[in-house]
């Protein structure tokens, strides 16, 4: 099972493996209070595609699409939350984003199902 999770909230017994997804560390947060596994960076969208998306919901279906394309090439990323989730049967990807519909996370998920 996949979940998505603001790495602003608190852990949760329920939460299993945490990856971290992002290729930028979040403001305002101290590493050891994020209380994730892995942060697996090199999955997250391109610095290019993260900049041009600026997290503009008008731009919404064009940077899912752009993204998706990219994790067609992330083969070695992909394989490693696979992996988790066979070891640990619940995964949660982790994103510091304030939108909760609209961010790399639920593109991930959607990829990864």
């Amino acid at each position: 099972m996949i979940k998505i999770k603001r790495i602003y909230e608190a852990k949760s017994p329920s939460d299993g493996y945490r990856i971290f997804i992002d290729r930028l560390w979040p403001r305002g947060l101290k590493k050891e209070n994020a209380h994730f596994d892995l942060w697996l960076k090199e999955i997250a969208p391109s610095d290019r595609l993260r900049k041009w998306f600026s997290h503009d919901p008008k731009k919404w279906i064009e940077f899912r699409k752009k993204y998706l394309e990219e994790l067609t090439d992330r083969k070695k990323e992909i394989e490693t939350v696979k992996e988790a989730l066979q070891k640990q049967k619940i995964v949660t990807l982790l994103y510091g984003a304030k939108d909760e519909e609209h961010n790399n996370a639920v593109v991930l998920k959607d990829f990864l199902n």
